[in-house]
Parts: C-alpha cells; structure tokens; sequence
C-alpha cells in the first residue's frame, strides 16, 4: 500500500531556529514521513545548519566553517526544505498561524504553518556590569563571535576569559594558539564545577597551564574598563586586581531563549514548558524542542538529551503518537582542548553536601604522573556517579551500570579497571569494544548504540570510519567515541577490514590513492617514457583538473623529485610558501631563520657571525630550539637572501618535509656516564643526511648511553649508545601525541648505525605517503615488514642507503650554495601561493621550474 501523502493533503510544517537540536529532529522526521509535509525554516543565521560543538577547532585555527556544517545548502533543495537564512523571527500570530519574520535587509515575511516548532535554543547571559557594552567584549555562542574573536586575536594581545565552564576553556584555549596571552576568570573553587570534582578539575588546571594559560579561581569581576582607543581595556575584580584585557569574552552561562514563546503567550518558566510528547502546554500545534526548553523542570543543554528530545518530536509530528521523553541521565564525555573527560551521576559523593549523598562511598585510582584520574560513587552496592579524567574508554559502561542500576557488589573490587578486567570478558587482548553489549551507547552525542554500528556495517558493506559516520552519525560530532567506533568497525568487518582497501583518494583531482599514484610515477609508460613533470603526470594519469590543487601539487611533486632523483625537476612554485621563502613565515609577516648546527655543537666563528647578522638585520629575536639550535626570529622578507648570505651557513631546513636536527648529547668525549661519543655520531648522521626531502619533517636524536638525554626515544630514528655498540630505535614522535619509538636493531661500529638509518629513511621516502610522519608509515606497512627490508635482508639494505646516498649527492642547499651564486631574488614572486593551511591564490603555469 502506497503510503505517500497526496500534495494536496501535505500539511505545513514551520520551524523557528536553524540549529542543531531543531534539524535533528527534521532529519528523524524525513527519515519517518518524507511527505507529510512543506516544510520552512526561520534561521537567524546567514548560515546553513551547523555543528556548535565544534566552534573551539575553527576558533583555534584547526577547522573552518565549511568543515563544520552539518546540512548544506544542497540538503535543503533536496528535501524540498525551504530555508530562510539570515530571517529573524519576530512574531507568532496563533490565532492566524501566521510566523513573521524579518530579513537582514529588513524587509519582512510571513510563513503560514499547520505545525510550528519552536527550537530557539539559547542566549548567552552578560554580567550586569560597568562597560559590557564597550568594544571588545563577546559572548561565544555562535560562529559571529568565533569570527570576530579570530579577528580580535589578529590585532591584540591580551584577552579575559570570564567563566570556567566548557566554553570559557574552549575559548581560551583557542585565543592562546591564536597568540594571545590568557588569563581565566573563574568565580567558582575549581573549573567545570558542574562536570567534575576537584581532584580531576586541579589535573585539568595543571595540563591547561602547562599550554601558557592563566586562572584565577574564586574571582568576582567587579567592572571592565575602557583604553585608551575607546574598546575595553581591562578588568577589575573585586578584590581590586586588574587584568589588561583588549579582548573580554563572557562564558558565564546561558538561558533559555523564549522571548518570542513569551510574546506569543506561551507558558514559559525558565524555558518553553512542555509535555513528554515535546508540545507546549499552552497549544497543542506549537512544539518546543533544544536549549529553550523546561521538560519537568529541567533545561539541557548537552546534546545528547537534544537530540533524544528530537526523536520524540519527530515521531508525533509523523503521527506515530508512540514515543514519550521521560527526561535523561545527563553524563558529560567531553575533550577539552585534546584532554578526554567524562561524569555522571552523583560524582561528587559525599563531598556535595546533600543529605542523600551522605552514605556514598567512593573508588579512586589516581596516577597524576601518567595523567589518569577515576573516582566511582558507589551507593547501597550501586553505582551511582563516575568521574574520569584522561582515560575515559569505560564511560558508556559505568553509564549503563547507573541506567540498569546493577548490582555491582560481585565485581566491586576490579570495578576501577574497566569492564575489561572483569575476568570474563573474552580472551586475553580482546578489544574493549568487542565486549560491549549491542545495546551499549557508543556515541553520547547522537545517542548511537553498538547494536546500530554492527548493522549499519554488517547491511551496507561499511569498511572507513567516514563510511559509518555517514549512516550513523557515530563520532560524527565530539570526535571522542572515535577510538571505540574504530575497534567496533575491525571487530565487525573482521578480515573483511584488514582486506578490503580502505581506498582515499589524494584530493579530489583524481580517484588515484597515494600508493596508486606513487605507483603510476614508479612505472614507465609504453613508450619507455618515464613520467617526469607534474604536467605530463596531470595529462596522463587524467587529473580532473588541468593545475591540480593545493593538496595533490605539492604531493606530486615530491613522489616525482624522490623517485626519479637528478631527472624529474622541483618545482618550487609546488611547494609550501615556507619552503619556497627556505624560511618559516610567522603571524607578523616576518620570518624565522634557522641555519644548521652540526649536532647541536657549534663554534666561536659561527656564534659570531650568527651575533653580527642579528646586530647588522636587527633581527629582534634570538632563540635556542629544543632540537638544539638557533633560531633568529623577525627577518624580514627583503632581509631573507642578505641575511643566509653573511651567515655562510647551511640551512637547518626548519621550514622543509626534511632532515630537521639531529640532537645529541655530550657523550663520552664529556660525559662521565656517557658509553658513546654520541655527538660525533650526531655530526656525522646529519652531515650524511641534511639535504634529504621526506614525505614529512623527521628528527634524529643520538644518546651517549641508556639514561637519553637526548630524548631519542621520541624521535623518527633515535639512537642509543651501550657499552657494546649501538641501539637504534624507529617511528618515535614527541607532538600532539607522543609515540615512543620501537626497537629496530643493535649495532656494534658507527658505520653500521648510518646504514641502518640511511636504509630507514630511505624506505620510508619511498613508500611513505605524503604528509605522513614515520609513526605513522610504521603502523600502517608494521613494523615486521621494516625488519625483513632493513634487519634480514643485508643486500636490500645496502642498496637502499646506496640510492639515498646517490639522491643525495647532487642535493643543493637552497641558501648556503645558491647565495654565492647570486640568487634570483625573482624566486621571492610567486606564481602560486600555497598556504601552510593549504590555500591556494592561484595556481602556477607548467614549466616553472627552480
């Protein structure tokens, strides 16, 4: 039977708000009745709908605002949607069941509706204090403010953050990478009072000050204060401090939005009231959902509750009529600036103060050292609250034993490992996530269960994480459920996943992964020709776009230099604006130069010519690196040939996808520990490899004996002198996430360790990918397969440190050399800019060539 409604009979759906609760709810609606009605939408943004939680990447320069829109423009004409965006809903005539509404040009519209929704979230609460209404002081709640934040942090130096909440570390977070000095003005004991206890709060205060943040806890903001060019320009507290702050942002809470509920006489206490079937109390046509709403007493604003709350709208407005919103069990599993923390329950124990709380007992494991906090509530042999900081992998767990409110007296004493440690779980190494029950919530945000991932995986054939973003929506918003949704993908799909090609493609020119591409440049054409020039390998390999992008140049170029050395020719115009400029572009327009330092050892002669060109460019910064070198900070542009000029030194390519530094300590030529004359192993290793182009930037680090004072077991290739001979270690990253290097093999003579090394690095120009570090191409090729290449294969090896040796031989250094050879200063003009954020002005002609 055909259940599509006839045109005629479609009824007329208006919603007020563009946000993600109130589209959540539209797209649960479409997938239950596609045709039951017109649909408008009243967005007070110029905007499509987009994801809120992810304003912190775009303010802290990681994402855009085309990264975070959830539906774009086209998934309104597809759904027959009709949005209004940029329209300010100022009127609700339910007599007439008319909504008007009033455009950014101010022009004025009317929107006839059968069934309203009323999802106008939230507004940010200002203190009532002396200059709120000066210049330079901002809520943050929606992408305006991210932008004029952005745009603050370009100008200024010195920001207040006023509220330690989610949002007020999110924005200082993202202010500081923006360059700014914060400082957070917290009236409560401790931040996210509301989310965690003091214990976990005060490792979360540590890690943020660690990153150069400022706090002041139990401070009251007393007035803000004008400068000197009429916007703000301090903060003074009560206590009479004052702060400099040409940039105030308020992050003190929210309130419901129900301004226009009120005007249209809608009951309203402290949100839009409404029933278990989303409807407001005063008409049953209008129903509320989000931020603006009181659902018995109680105002959310996570999204997980959102979002359940928009199920049940959807159901009744399909008039299904079967669904009820009994309110929810709020945990909080959050990432606060790349720390993972999660809460429910009564986490603060007896600590709160409550009479009920008062017979709470509590489970601590603490380890400050590795970063790891848990506490577990535990009342009359229930769990009743969990507070995880670092380690928040069994969260969904310890929610689903608070829900089913289980008996956990039986397995109380190995509760505080994890569901993993119970003994019964599955056999030795079993992922976590292959023990979880279908019916285990696996992503908080969109409320999506391990059950709805198998099946979406097992129905559609899903094989990437992008592929079950798509159909479930799972870790599609925090990001922090990744990991679990991963593991639930390889349990799932089992060999399936190992075997099927998770194929990427480089960018969106070509259908071409990097290993196809590397492997098209590899192989001769019928002819015998080799490809040698991006162009011939555009043309040939039949890119979509004529010039390519800025993500597959600079790729192509580097797969055609590494693999055809002293034949294909760089194109400099492919390449990064640092590594055209063979310098590092700072936030002011001026440059940091780093010239080479054998090993971390230098001299008096080059100390001094280092001092004269600082003294003769007024160079206004001198800095020592952690890979042990000096950086000279401010140069300008028209500075950049002068300066490598007077040096006479080679670059240290601080800029490049190459050799960075070798970092040594003093060894045994000082050293009265020291096993290994470390430094000299360091110069020679550096001098062996400076010139080398990699996918990415790698690091060397040699240690005179075990204690590693030069840090190699962090770096791409470290190295580690014994009593007999050398340890080499590979695949180590001291970033964001630091990986420790794996043992690769012990050598005994110097020679063999720039072998081995040269061998390493050699196979990974080869077969890396662009853009991925060694740790990276370690785990996906495994480490076992780098033994049988480097370690088992003893003619394989010397070929491949014969060939990096042959590429090397003829590798200029872009200043040092070129500089006595009077630069072409014309190199500075760029035909194509490509960003380090990858941005492209415009893109180069053929044939520009170095």
């Amino acid at each position: 039977m055909d259940m599509r409604t006839h045109p005629r009979d479609r009824q007329r759906l208006v919603m007020i708000g563009n946000g993600m609760a109130g589209v959540r709810a539209l797209e649960e609606l479409l997938q239950l009745a596609p045709d039951r009605y017109d649909i408008a939408v009243l967005g007070a943004e110029p905007h499509p709908n987009y994801n809120r939680i992810l304003l912190s990447p775009v303010l802290a320069g990681e994402q855009t605002l085309q990264d975070i829109v959830l539906n774009d423009w086209d998934w309104y004409r597809q759904h027959g949607i009709t949005l209004h965006a940029g329209c300010t809903a100022t009127d609700i005539d339910r007599a007439r069941r008319r909504v008007r509404g009033r455009r950014a040009d101010g022009t004025e519209i009317e929107v006839p509706y059968d069934r309203l929704i009323l999802a106008t979230g939230s507004i940010p609460f200002m203190l009532p204090i002396p200059g709120r209404e000066l210049p330079g002081v901002l809520a943050y709640r929606d992408i305006a403010d991210t932008l004029a934040m952005i745009e603050a942090a370009q100008r200024h130096r010195h920001a207040v953050v006023i509220g330690g909440g989610l949002l007020g570390l999110e924005a200082a977070n993202g202010l500081a990478k923006r360059g700014m000095e914060v400082t957070v003005v917290h009236v409560a004991p401790w931040l996210l009072e509301r989310q965690l206890d003091p214990v976990a709060a005060g490792l979360l205060q540590r890690a943020l000050e660690q990153r150069g943040l400022r706090f002041l806890l139990q401070a009251h903001t007393e007035a803000l204060l004008p400068g000197a060019d009429g916007r703000v320009g301090a903060v003074r507290l009560k206590d009479g401090t004052t702060i400099p702050a040409e940039l105030v942002v308020m992050a003190v809470g929210i309130r419901p939005n129900t301004a226009l509920a009120e005007r249209a006489g809608l009951h309203c206490q402290r949100g839009v009231v409404v029933t278990d079937t989303m409807q407001t109390l005063t008409d049953p046509r209008i129903y509320a959902v989000g931020e603006c709403v009181n659902h018995r007493g109680v105002n959310y604003g996570l999204v997980a509750p959102l979002f359940e709350q928009a199920k049940v709208l959807a159901n009744h407005l399909a008039e299904f009529g079967i669904a009820r919103y009994g309110g929810s069990l709020v945990s909080t599993k959050l990432k606060v600036t790349g720390i993972d923390l999660f809460s429910a329950g009564q986490f603060m124990g007896a600590s709160s103060g409550r009479a009920e709380d008062a017979d709470c007992e509590e489970i601590v494991l603490s380890d400050p050292q590795a970063g790891v906090y848990k506490k577990l509530v535990i009342q009359r042999g229930r769990l009743v609250g969990a507070c995880l900081y670092g380690d928040t992998a069994d969260g969904s767990w310890y929610l689903r034993l608070m829900r089913e409110g289980q008996d956990i007296e039986p397995i109380r004493d190995r509760l505080i490992f994890g569901e993993r440690h119970l003994g019964d779980g599955g056999h030795q190494g079993q992922h976590h996530a292959a023990a979880l029950p279908d019916d285990a919530e696996i992503c908080g945000c969109n409320g999506v269960r391990k059950g709805t991932i198998c099946q979406a995986i097992r129905s559609k054939g899903l094989f990437t994480l992008e592929e079950v973003r798509r159909h479930t929506k799972a870790s599609a918003s925090c990001g922090s459920c990744t990991g679990l949704v991963e593991q639930i993908l390889m349990s799932v799909a089992g060999g399936n996943y190992e075997a099927t090609p998770k194929k990427k493609p480089v960018c969106g020119c070509t259908e071409l992964s990097h290993e196809e591409l590397r492997q098209a440049i590899r192989t001769p054409l019928a002819d015998g020709r080799r490809l040698l020039r991006i162009a011939d390998v555009f043309s040939h390999l039949g890119w979509k776009t004529p010039n390519g992008c800025a993500t597959c140049r600079p790729a192509v170029n580097y797969y055609l230099i590494s693999t055809w050395p002293g034949e294909a020719r760089d194109d400099p115009q492919s390449r990064f604006i640092n590594e055209r400029s063979h310098a590092n572009i700072q936030k002011d327009g001026t440059y940091s130069v780093v010239p080479r330092i054998w090993g971390g050892e230098t001299s008096a002669a080059e100390l001094r010519r280092i001092a004269d060109v600082v003294e003769k460019y007024r160079i206004p910064t001198v800095k020592i690196t952690g890979g042990q070198r000096i950086d000279l900070l401010g140069v300008r542009k028209e500075d950049l040939v002068h300066v490598w000029r007077d040096l006479g030194m080679p670059s240290g390519h601080a800029y490049a996808k190459a050799l960075r530094t070798v970092k040594t300590c003093v060894g045994s030529e000082w050293c009265r520990f020291g096993t290994q004359d470390s430094t000299r192993l360091g110069k020679e290793l550096e001098r062996a490899l400076w010139r080398m182009y990699a996918p990415h930037k790698v690091k060397l680090a040699v240690s005179g004996c075990p204690r590693n004072c030069a840090e190699a077991g962090i770096k791409d290739v470290g190295v580690v002198g014994v009593e007999s001979g050398w340890e080499i270690y590979v695949a180590g990253n001291g970033g964001i996430k630091t990986e420790v290097a794996q043992f690769l093999v012990k050598v005994r003579r110097a020679e063999e360790v720039l072998e081995y090394a040269g061998a390493f690095l050699e196979l990974y120009r080869q077969e890396g990918w662009y853009l991925e570090r060694t740790c990276h191409f370690v785990a996906r090729v495994g480490l076992d397969y780098v033994k049988q290449r480097i370690v088992q294969d003893d003619e394989g090896r010397r070929a491949l440190w014969a060939r990096l040796q042959d590429a090397l031989r003829d590798e200029p250094d872009p200043w040092h050399e070129r500089v006595r050879a009077q630069v072409d200063e014309r190199q500075f003009q760029p035909v194509a800019v490509v960003e380090a954020d990858g941005s492209v002005d415009r893109l180069p002609e053929e044939g520009v060539s170095a």
